[in-house]
């Protein structure tokens, strides 16, 4: 006998069109039952930015904009490796810090060796794939508590830091590829308005794509109004976005600083990579299931232990790669370069995302919108004069709520038999 995995929804409205309204319907439906999805990061984003635009108006502005983007790219980087961590119900303190010692590991290749940038972008990229082996390793096959191994390398990581840059020594990182990852480098405006036209061609080439498969399969389909207005709300916003950064923002005529800054491109591709992984591959699938239920995913044949080790390797890689980007930002390495308020932020970035701390939900889409609520916190009560201690406070408050949220979803979804 064959047993259908189709859902008994699906089922229903196999064989005949979707409307609008009754798409409508079903996501305020999902919304009710506990599924909010994005909803609350996205309306949390767009009141901060409309309260601190009221109260700074120059939050507002082009350049601040520009530096908004470049500001929060590290940490969203590494909080799109924390998701994997985190869509298990595991947790790594050590990511911060582990982005340093991979800074680290960059800047000494660059200055102290004189290695070229690719040869130290392996190094430091390799480090923090070893760093995540270890770490997985330690936590599936010696049973050690995530919590208790990643605390542990909080703290030596910080000690590997100081060690490879010799105590309080400032390391600069001048080369000049490096630094045009996330210091000084930006594409012309055709470039970026041909960056626009390819994520949107793509993004409505993959919703396309998606509806076909679906018809050929005999499920429901998304009405063609849903995707238009999915696709061309993404336009909107992207088209504005690099109309603004087109704009000269700079105030020396003999440097120009228009254009969309190329970490823009980092963070997307690595959004589209890891989104189709999860999304697309046997692998994500196998990741949401240990998630929801390791025991169940071990009997049905998931090799637990392979994938509880996958998500360090990953989470670390992408700390490596934020910790680059940091280095690029700051054009130097220090002792606090990955430390300070970098983790705290990383793992805020996910929750408040939407990814759940209970594991087995959660998107890497979360950790960019996430670390955009985080980015404008930080910057917007910045500008407003306020102290460190109060950035940390609300921060802090507002991931409280996301994972009240979260607990308060799961408990409703439960109560209404979807979870």
């Amino acid at each position: 006998m064959t047993v259908s995995t189709v859902p008994p929804e699906e089922k229903a409205a196999a064989g005949r069109p979707v409307t609008l309204g009754s798409y409508v319907s079903g996501y305020f439906g999902k919304v009710r039952g506990g599924d909010m999805g994005a909803l609350p990061a996205i309306s949390g984003l767009i009141v901060l930015v409309i309260v601190f635009s009221i109260a700074r108006p120059v939050f507002f502005s082009k350049a601040n904009f520009a530096n908004l983007l470049t500001q929060g790219a590290a940490v969203t980087i590494i909080a799109m490796g924390l998701v994997f961590v985190l869509l298990l119900g595991e947790i790594d303190l050590s990511a911060g810090f582990a982005s340093g010692v991979c800074a680290a590991v960059l800047a000494t290749l660059l200055t102290t060796h004189g290695y070229p940038w690719y040869v130290a972008v392996l190094g430091a990229i390799v480090t923090g794939v070893v760093i995540g082996l270890v770490l997985g390793t330690l936590v599936a096959k010696l049973g050690i508590p995530s919590f208790v191994v990643t605390l542990a390398a909080f703290l030596a990581f910080q000690g590997a830091v100081l060690l490879l840059i010799k105590g309080g020594t400032i390391i600069a990182v001048d080369d000049p590829t490096i630094k045009k990852i996330n210091f000084d480098g930006r594409f012309t405006p055709v470039q970026g308005w041909i960056l626009f036209a390819v994520t949107v061609l793509g993004l409505l080439a993959v919703h396309l794509w998606k509806r076909r498969g679906r018809a050929k399969r005999g499920l429901a389909v998304e009405p063609m109004s849903v995707i238009a207005l999915r696709v061309g709300s993404v336009a909107v916003l992207l088209g504005v976005a690099v109309y603004v950064l087109n704009l000269e923002r700079g105030r020396n005529v003999l440097f120009s600083q228009k254009g969309v800054p190329m970490v823009v491109l980092i963070i997307g591709v690595f959004l589209l990579l890891w989104t189709f992984v999860l999304g697309r591959t046997a692998y994500g699938r196998h990741v949401y299931a240990v998630g929801g239920n390791k025991e169940a995913a071990r009997r049905a044949g998931i090799n637990v232990d392979a994938i509880r080790i996958s998500v360090f390797v990953i989470c670390s890689g992408m700390a490596a790669i934020g910790g680059i980007i940091a280095a690029s930002r700051a054009a130097s390495v220090d002792p606090n370069t990955g430390g300070s308020n970098v983790l705290l932020y990383a793992v805020g970035a996910a929750v408040i995302g939407g990814t759940s701390l209970f594991g087995g939900k959660g998107r890497v889409l979360d950790a960019v919108l996430g670390g955009a609520v985080v980015a404008v916190i930080e910057n917007g009560m910045g500008l407003l004069g306020y102290e460190s201690g109060v950035k940390f406070i609300v921060t802090g408050v507002v991931l409280l709520l996301a994972a009240s949220v979260d607990a308060l979803s799961r408990r409703r979804a439960a109560a209404a038999g979807l979870s």
